[in-house]
């Protein structure tokens, strides 16, 4: 106990300097946040021209009791649910292929991934854009649905971008699995052949249960990431979709913010999306402790 008392002391001290640059440089910003929230904090009173009001939970009132927020909401929700799922999926799958093809071929995926990895979030929007676009896109001509807007329509609007955010989140899910996946002992995976395991017995039995920290990693990661999803959203929906079919709170956070001006309301979503986070965050913790991970 005192040994582990001390090493997590040692480790504190080593951590504090990243400690303190993180409390400046997020503390103050989520500090500003919250009071904003608390305020009538429109146009005027950015200007000067009118003094602050102080609303308390008036902001949160009209946020909790507004259909549009809940609605927003669930779609949020949907919409990470199926980046995630997907993210998974196409990792997963594509991860236990690199085991099983030839080293030129696997770096060359490896190479595809991380570029698309790379690619800016702005960048690779509007390269998806162009390539789904209604008259010139290379889809259309493809698939000889000239002038079909994939943007138009709210649910083809919904997974053009779903696409395009597991297109770019995938690579990290495929590296993650296919790290796991070699690290995996071949005795082991021996000893499940020489009992008569199928490859499918093998996967279930053997290989998911050595492999479900790191599940439990990259499908945390990947439900904060396409949960707080603004540019993408923002990009290829132009702000919204059309009469703000294609909302997710983000973006709605944005809209009420600079586009309504209603500053202290777009500060509420803002604190009302971070407690959501902050509470899958320490899901995220604690399944870490189970998981062994972190003590």
């Amino acid at each position: 106990m005192t040994t582990a008392r001390g090493q997590g002391r040692a480790a504190l001290a080593y951590l504090s300097p990243a400690l303190l640059v993180l409390v400046a440089l997020l503390g103050y910003p989520v500090y500003q946040l919250v009071v904003i929230s608390f305020f009538d904090y429109g146009q005027e009173q950015v200007s000067g021209g009118a003094p602050l009001e102080f609303l308390g939970l008036g902001n949160y009132s009209t946020l909790l009791g507004s259909a549009k927020f809940w609605s927003v909401l669930g779609q949020t929700v949907g919409f990470a649910a199926v980046c995630v799922s997907g993210t998974l999926v196409v990792g997963a799958v594509l991860a236990v292929l690199s085991t099983r093809i030839r080293p030129w071929a696997r770096t060359c995926l490896f190479l595809a991934a991380l570029g698309a990895w790379a690619t800016p979030a702005v960048a690779g929007s509007t390269i998806w854009l162009f390539l789904f676009d209604a008259n010139f896109g290379l889809v259309n001509s493809l698939l000889g649905l000239d002038g079909f807007s994939w943007t138009y329509g709210k649910w083809t609007a919904f997974g053009l971008v779903a696409a395009e955010v597991i297109w770019c989140s995938f690579p990290f899910v495929m590296i993650t699995l296919y790290a796991g996946i070699r690290a995996i002992p071949t005795e082991v995976l021996e000893a499940a052949a020489l009992d008569g395991a199928s490859g499918w017995r093998t996967a279930r039995s053997v290989m998911l249960p050595l492999l479900r920290p790191l599940l439990i990693v990259v499908t945390i990661q990947s439900i904060i990431w396409d949960f707080k999803v603004f540019t993408q959203v923002y990009v290829m929906t132009g702000g919204g979709g059309i009469a703000g079919r294609n909302l997710v709170l983000n973006v709605y956070a944005y809209q009420e913010a600079f586009a309504a001006s209603e500053y202290g309301l777009g500060a509420a979503i803002g604190v009302v999306t971070t407690l959501i986070l902050l509470a899958i965050t320490v899901f995220y913790l604690r399944a870490l402790r189970r998981s062994g991970e972190v003590l």
